[in-house]
């Protein structure tokens, strides 16, 4: 397949463009209920300009004395060449150009008492890749056939954009801004990373819309939060929103699903693929010094480091519409990221949808809304989208491009009841909205060997309590962040607390689904049962009311379950994992669930009666 590259190839636009010119003039656009519809002349990737430059930012983080230059690359029809302004689709990643090996080595060793001293971390290595001026090909067969330009540029410090990365610091939304700016006019491009020969995007209306997965997709938020103008939309998809949020849990040193060992320091070795000569500098100051001071795995605590990468703390000047998008069962960026920016951009007035579905890890909405999305916004074509159900739902047995609409998230028909524990029998207690009339304490044995599946199906076990609901009669919906309180001791001063919400009996096999088993989880460290900015050793004997939300949810659960609050310690999937022997004793008389169901008391009293 024969593809231009306009800045290798100034001639691009031969006898054939000529010969084709009239066409191109008249070709525009077509929409069709509400969304962009493929425009054959479009289709035609044989003849795409693509085009790379570097876009001058407001910043330098490489210590150079000059400001950093972001690496762009642009793909858009050969029309544009004659004239034709398009709307713009735009992803930024820190990705493109490769990233560390996964070894073992640049990750925590986790096994060890909780806020004792870690063994020092390999740093990780990323050997550059890619070749100008391809940056990356995604988006461009489904959003240039459609009346799009589609853009990519490399994040600070990562390919062959200038500066440092800073895994959430500033220079992380300045730099996406300054491409919009660019693309709107504001900003200057440069067909050289060294040169003073400007690149105009002529071809742009300066209407943005941005989107990507994971951190493509927290980049997008990222540049929203800075209120540039120009960017109209974002479909920020599984976006990791507060990196405190990704690697602490209510006070709790708290890995990301599947990286056991993690922190913003190893992510930070794992992206860093940028100019060779320019590394140490970055790693000096922002590595060794930044992240290694602001981080403090010792205690988890919240601080102003993490306040400062956490962007719920800068919607103030967004104003791009928001359509989200997450998996319930994602334990990687968990679903919370996704509905605290949700939740606030409502509050803020900005037209805002979100889209869940059952499974894990990335995920975008169906191909409709996103159309739907960008055609309102970039296009502008009246359609109504904002008048559109504010959430899309995919129920368990649903394939994932059919939601179900309802009318926002949480389910404005869901109502918290609250649920009380009893005591143990036969290796399980009661989950009941009357509080039982014995009081009890109960106690558990941590041990980190003992995986939390395992607790799941054990009838009984010295390493967790489980407390369950009735058997359910009738189906039940859950929609909302289901909330703990725990009254806890412990046999030592510090301690993990794990909370996991189940569906019983535990069901194995091949027909078995995501949703199955497991409903939703939580952690914390009783240590910061007052406030997760100080944390306060625990005293042998002494018990803490300790209350956090588990992960939000919206799931049916099936008829014939019970639904269980596990209580345990240490998670061999998440937390630091001590030597077994730690004691949790559990005041059942001041602990209780909260739990959003549709229908609400009422609804959970006729499942079970």
């Amino acid at each position: 397949m024969k593809i231009f590259f306009k800045t290798l190839m100034p001639f691009a636009v031969t006898a054939m463009a000529a010969t084709t010119l009239h066409s191109q003039q008249i070709d525009q656009p077509i929409f069709k209920d509400g969304e962009a519809q493929i425009v054959p002349a479009f289709d035609i990737p044989s003849s795409w300009i693509r085009e790379d430059l570097w876009v001058e930012t407001e910043f330098d983080t490489d210590g150079d004395g000059k400001l950093d230059r972001m690496h762009v690359d642009v793909t858009r029809p050969l029309q544009t060449e004659s004239g034709l302004k398009l709307p713009v689709i735009y992803e930024t990643s820190p990705y493109y150009a490769g990233v560390a090996a996964n070894d073992p080595n640049l990750f925590y060793d986790v096994k060890h008492e909780i806020g004792a001293q870690e063994k020092p971390i390999a740093n990780g290595v990323v050997v550059r890749r890619g070749k100008r001026p391809v940056i990356s090909n995604s988006l461009i067969k489904t959003w240039i056939p459609r009346g799009y330009i589609v853009v990519h540029s490399s994040s600070p410090g990562t390919g062959l954009s200038e500066g440092s990365p800073t895994v959430g610091g500033d220079n992380e939304s300045l730099a996406p801004k300054a491409v919009v700016d660019w693309l709107n006019g504001r900003a200057k491009g440069y067909k050289e990373i060294d040169s003073n020969e400007e690149v105009k995007a002529f071809w742009s209306t300066g209407k943005v819309g941005m989107t990507g997965t994971s951190y493509n997709g927290t980049l997008p938020l990222a540049a929203a939060t800075t209120g540039v103008d120009g960017l109209e939309a974002i479909i920020p998809i599984a976006p990791n929103t507060s990196y405190y949020h990704y690697y602490r849990s209510n006070g709790l040193v708290r890995s990301p699903g599947g990286y056991l060992g993690e922190d913003i320091d190893v992510l930070y070795n794992f992206i860093h693929s940028g100019d060779e000569s320019k590394r140490a500098y970055a790693d000096s100051l922002v590595r060794d010094i930044e992240l290694k001071n602001g981080m403090d795995r010792a205690t988890g605590d919240y601080n102003d480091f993490w306040a400062g990468r956490d962007y719920l703390n800068d919607m103030k000047p967004m104003k791009a519409a928001l359509l989200m998008s997450h998996g319930f069962n994602d334990w990687n960026v968990m679903p919370e990221h996704s509905y605290r920016i949700y939740k606030r951009a409502q509050e803020m007035g900005i037209p805002s949808q979100i889209f869940y579905h059952q499974n894990g890890h990335g995920g975008p909405p169906p191909m409709k809304m996103m159309n739907r999305w960008f055609t309102k916004y970039l296009h502008g074509i009246d359609n109504g989208v904002e008048n559109d159900p504010k959430a899309q739902i995919v129920r368990e047995n649903d394939a994932r491009d059919q939601p179900t609409a309802y009318e926002n998230y949480p389910n404005p028909q869901a109502k918290d009841i609250t649920l009380y524990l009893g005591k143990s029998t036969n290796g399980a207690g009661t989950l009941s909205t009357q509080k039982a009339k014995k009081l009890a304490k109960e106690t558990l044995v941590d041990d980190a060997t003992v995986s939390a599946k395992d607790m799941m199906k054990a009838s009984a076990s010295q390493n967790r309590l489980l407390y369950l609901t009735p058997t359910l009669k009738d189906e039940l919906h859950i929609s909302g962040t289901p909330n703990v309180t725990i009254s806890v001791s412990s046999s030592k001063e510090a301690a993990n607390l794990s909370v996991y919400l189940v569906s019983l009996p535990y069901e194995e096999g091949k027909e078995i689904k995501i949703t199955d088993n497991l409903i939703t989880r939580g952690w914390a460290d009783p240590q910061n049962y007052a406030s997760i900015r100080k944390s306060e050793p625990l005293k042998k004997g002494e018990f803490y009311e300790v209350t956090f939300d588990l992960m939000p949810d919206d799931q049916i659960i099936r008829k014939g379950q019970q639904i269980g609050l596990m209580i345990f310690s240490s998670d061999s999937e998440f937390t630091v994992l001590p030597n077994p022997g730690t004691e949790l004793t559990v005041d059942l008389s001041k602990t209780k669930l909260t739990l959003p169901i549709v229908g609400g008391e009422t609804a959970f009293s006729n499942t079970i009666n």
